[in-house]
């Protein structure tokens, strides 16, 4: 019992503290800032700001990622609502509903319901993540080589299948991945890999550059050059709190919402935007307003929005329990804990349950905090919007350089920002995913060691990757993703074969 009330008050001692709480609401207020301009994602803003947490205590660190974590996957409501423009891909479906309520008149009761809303599916996913991620790690720990390999192959499938454009180009981003990361030293042999003789590759590429040069500076060169005509924004807000019958209306929304967010999340690479899709289309089937959504349905607000903040908790789950980041920013934060010298996975439940604890104290204070944060954003967010995005491009850029300067204070690790930023760029162009090779980086250690391991440790036979049940079990269901697009092909054409038979 004793052990079980640690995991929710051994990190209050070091979080409650006027520093950490400033920090994590100066956090939420970027993460909102940052969501709510178009073109500026949670990712970057993670990223952007984990360069500036090396000189922190760990817990100091946590609090200003996951402020802007947090903030960051609630503002995109803001400009979806006062704008039609959604600052975060997950944001879109809440323009469907929010924007009609505000051009209605109502911007303030969709700004509430939105904040409301999130805040509830931020807190309900923190309360799941808090119950399951114990149970999830202690299993973890009879986990083999063989399992982390089935695992890490599950997540790649995952996210090859779900990305943007054809399986196809999902995967080949995911080998890319995966490529990039042998580079260095081996780590059972120790022969040196595609160093090129360059001693600061003994290690591969650090992950910040690399990931603020996919998620920071691609975006930055895709926005510089585009022409961007000034928003409709509503400047007439008005109460941005919902009424007592909206939120009686939206409470069994919410609450579906919440649940949907929290599962997509836990799922590898799925992330808000899809959860968001998810919950908006299950509420337009169960909802007795469902057949008018799209005309400014207050719960046609509430849903995106519980599911798309219900995704950070979710996502914190195989994060923290298996080491598998849920999403891209989930990535940047195992980049976070590891320089820090903590290695999410369940170990750390058993050797850090006061880290565990602080995590889960400061997302619950997170989504908190941007409750407040928000109501009075979409005022500001309102003024500086119509300020042309290319203006923000230099001030970016700077902070990316900056940051990643810092690291190690090497002029390789810029030039590698910029070659990344490029390269996220040229996949822009062509409509190639970038999350795969960002999760075939991060996971390409543990596909590797888990494959060469559990060969070593079967005296190379490969069948035991598909007698132990955990393994096989994912080893099945990434084959079934790979195999399901030519499946369903196949099934209409029997279907539309048997159509034309009738005929």
């Amino acid at each position: 019992m004793k052990e079980f009330f640690s995991l929710y008050t051994a990190g209050l001692p070091t979080v409650m503290h006027i520093d950490i709480i400033l920090l994590l609401l100066l956090g939420v207020v970027i993460g909102v800032m940052i969501g709510a301009l178009p073109g500026l994602t949670t990712t970057m803003g993670v990223a952007i700001v984990t360069p500036l947490t090396y000189g922190m205590n760990m817990t100091a660190a946590l609090a200003l990622i996951m402020g802007v974590y947090c903030g960051g996957a609630y503002g995109g409501s803001i400009t979806a609502i006062i704008a039609k423009i959604p600052g975060t891909p997950a944001a879109m479906m809440t323009t469907l509903d929010g924007y009609p309520l505000g051009r209605s008149g109502h911007a303030g009761r969709a700004v509430g319901m939105a904040t409301v809303a999130s805040c509830i599916g931020g807190i309900f996913s923190v309360v799941i993540l808090s119950i399951c991620a114990t149970p999830i790690a202690g299993l973890a720990l009879s986990f083999s080589a063989q399992e982390y390999f089935a695992v890490a192959i599950f997540g790649l499938c995952i996210i090859a299948y779900i990305s943007n454009g054809s399986i196809v180009k999902g995967l080949l981003s995911a080998v890319l991945g995966l490529l990039i990361a042998t580079m260095g030293m081996d780590s059972i042999t120790g022969i040196l890999r595609f160093t090129l003789g360059n001693y600061l590759l003994l290690d591969g590429f650090e992950q910040i550059p690399l990931l603020i040069g996919l998620f920071g500076l691609s975006e930055v060169l895709k926005t510089v050059g585009q022409r961007q005509g000034k928003a409709e924004v509503i400047q007439n807000i008005g109460r941005s709190l919902p009424t007592k019958a909206d939120m009686k209306e939206a409470v069994p929304t919410i609450l579906r919402g919440s649940a949907i967010g929290t599962i997509v999340g836990a799922i590898p690479a799925a992330g808000g935007t899809i959860a968001s899709i998810i919950a908006y289309g299950v509420e337009k089937r169960v909802n007795k307003k469902g057949k008018n959504f799209g005309n400014g349905e207050i719960c046609g607000v509430a849903a995106p929005e519980s599911a798309n903040n219900a995704t950070t908790g979710g996502a914190m789950i195989p994060l923290l329990t298996l080491g598998v980041p849920g999403d891209a920013a989930g990535a940047i934060m195992i980049a976070a804990l590891m320089v820090h010298g903590y290695t999410p996975g369940p170990l750390l439940f058993t050797n850090n349950i006061d880290l565990v604890s602080s995590i889960y104290i400061l997302m619950l204070m997170a989504n908190i905090g941007f409750f407040f944060v928000g109501l009075g954003a979409a005022k500001v967010v309102g003024r500086i919007i119509n300020v042309p995005a290319a203006y923000f491009s230099p001030i970016i850029m700077l902070f990316c350089c900056l940051g990643t300067y810092s690291i190690r204070c090497q002029v390789f690790d810029v030039l590698v920002l910029v070659g990344f930023g490029v390269l996220g760029f040229l996949f822009n162009r062509v409509k190639m995913p970038t999350a795969p090779l960002i999760l075939g980086f991060i996971l390409g250690n543990l596909v590797e060691t888990g494959l060469r391991r559990g060969l070593l440790l079967a005296s190379g036979n490969v069948v035991t990757f598909f007698t132990r049940p955990i393994s096989t079990i994912f080893l099945s269901l990434s084959l079934l993703l790979l195999l399901t697009p030519q499946i369903v092909s196949l099934i209409r054409k029997v279907i539309k074969r048997q159509q034309n038979d009738k005929v």
